[in-house]
């Protein structure tokens, strides 16, 4: 059922997924939590499920955060899907070359997955970035962050 509800609420803003999950969601997951505790209870130590339910109620504050939250997701796929071209060219990075070229490395990739999740075509952005960061004032460099960027694009585009 949560999942079926995150589901229904996927694309709205924090706000009215804070909402809909004090509605809709606490109600299940209070009682999701009451049935693990009582079903915990009646199991013995050698059960097959006992260690995973231990495991779920032993973080389930962490887990429930969602409800308190409009801007955290029910799972983590987001960003294992975001992590899997790392996960998958780990025999690459072996070769950066030198402990600088791999701190260099990991700076750029930390830099493209940022632009990625904020919906931004991280070439577009880094040319750009590249070629403005000189002439910007230091109290200004957050204006270069993706995010930013991407507002400022979007103003610009839209006045033209």
């Amino acid at each position: 059922m949560l999942f079926d509800i995150e589901r229904g609420i996927n694309g709205l803003d924090a706000e009215e997924r804070l909402r809909a999950r004090h509605e809709q969601s606490a109600p299940h997951l209070t009682v999701l939590e009451a049935w693990l505790r009582d079903e915990r209870a009646r199991l013995s130590r050698s059960a097959s499920v006992a260690e995973p339910i231990d495991y779920m109620l032993k973080r389930w504050d962490r887990f429930a955060r969602f409800i308190d939250d409009g801007r955290i997701c029910l799972t983590n796929n987001a960003a294992e899907r975001a992590l899997r071209g790392f996960a998958l060219g780990r025999k690459s990075w072996l070769f950066a070359g030198s402990e600088r070229g791999a701190d260099r490395a990991a700076v750029m990739a930390t830099l493209i997955m940022t632009a990625k999740l904020n919906d931004v075509d991280p070439l577009a952005w880094l040319a750009d970035v590249l070629a403005r960061i000189a002439g910007i004032r230091q109290g200004r460099l957050h204006e270069l962050l993706p995010w930013e960027w991407k507002c400022a694009a979007s103003a610009i585009a839209q006045a033209a």
